[in-house]
């Protein structure tokens, strides 16, 4: 019985030693990168919350998703707002920013973009029932804009020349109320998301032509995640040419 009990606990050693070493020989298994992708919070109709679904919706959304369908991969969202998905981006906190950003040579000493996505410019923003005419009408009053913007760029630029001064918010939604509530007379907002504010009922109007028609892009640390690009522009070939893009513009009344 010694004998047996001393054969029995000799062969348990031995199981447990060749474990040890099975194990240890055993590959790691890969796991597949997941992308953190960061975007505005509030700038309908490409990115906005939805309280009903509890998620964040809009063509930007809708996209991202089709691409990444298409291509294979995968990725957590997070919308943060416009200024701080590109401070995360540009701080390696987040791998790429899909914010209605338009892709100008000057971002680009920072960010390298995909093929350009969607067709946009800039259009002066007033109260619905406000006599200013033209640019020429801001002389000595506020005009709101939203940091990190193409708007806000334009409005900056423009200040000295046509004599007003400029007055900064976070958000689309925030330089909207500035001019309801009569803290500044005007903004510079993208053409396509004006349009959906005052279609959904917002008491601002448009003033003149679009400004600036330019193209947004997806976008990624400069040197970085270059296979995430190619993945973007090769996914946004295919739902092209799939109608999955026309059918998402579609479903946003564009």
């Amino acid at each position: 019985m010694k004998k047996f009990a001393k054969f029995l606990a000799l062969t348990l050693a031995v199981l447990m030693v060749v474990t040890a070493f099975a194990g240890c020989a055993k590959k790691p298994v890969d796991e597949k990168k997941v992308y953190t992708i960061v975007s505005d919070n509030a700038f309908a109709p490409f990115e906005s919350y939805d309280s009903e679904k509890g998620e964040y919706v809009g063509i930007d959304m809708d996209i991202l998703a089709a691409i990444a369908e298409d291509q294979g991969f995968e990725y957590n969202m997070m919308n943060v707002g416009f200024d701080p998905a590109l401070a995360k981006v540009q701080a390696g906190q987040a791998d790429a920013v899909i914010a209605g950003m338009t892709i100008t040579d000057e971002r680009k000493l920072v960010f390298d973009f995909s093929d350009g996505y969607f067709e946009d410019g800039q259009v002066l923003v007033v109260a619905a029932n406000s006599d200013i005419d033209s640019i020429e009408d801001l002389k000595g009053k506020v005009v709101a804009t939203k940091n990190g913007t193409m708007g806000a760029k334009y409005a900056k630029e423009n200040k000295d020349k046509y004599g007003y001064t400029v007055k900064a918010f976070e958000g689309s939604n925030e330089q909207y109320q500035a001019i309801l509530n009569g803290n500044c007379v005007a903004c510079f907002e993208d053409y396509t998301v004006i349009g959906d504010a005052i279609r959904n009922g917002i008491k601002l109007k448009t003033v003149g032509e679009k400004i600036n028609p330019s193209y947004y892009g997806f976008a990624v640390k400069k040197g970085k995640n270059a296979e995430l690009v190619k993945m973007f522009n090769e996914g946004l070939k295919n739902i092209k040419a799939n109608g999955k893009y026309d059918a998402i513009l579609a479903k946003y009344g564009l």
